[in-house]
């Protein structure tokens, strides 16, 4: 599979993974997140003997806005983590 399908399945997963999170963050971060998403799906599914991403088909789509989906979590426990500071009042 070439890099112009990867990023492929990766924007329409980070769309379809946008849309089922409904996350804050901008569209181009949130794409970025799911062509990230794309290489993390393909991985984890094929760790446990899944098909991973394999090319532009259903079940790419679907293990790729699988890994999105996560990796915007995860992105999201992280940048509220980094957002949130404590202050000491006098």
């Amino acid at each position: 599979m070439g890099i112009l399908t990867w990023l492929l399945v990766g924007l329409v997963a980070g769309v379809l993974a946008k849309l089922i999170m409904g996350d804050s963050f901008g569209w181009i971060v949130t794409i970025l997140l799911g062509i990230v998403g794309a290489f993390v799906g393909g991985w984890a599914f094929s760790l446990f003997g899944g098909p991973g991403v394999t090319g532009f088909n259903i079940m790419s789509l679907v293990v790729a806005t699988i890994g999105a989906v996560i990796v915007l979590f995860l992105y999201g426990l992280v940048a509220r983590r980094g957002g949130r500071t404590t202050h000491l009042s006098h």
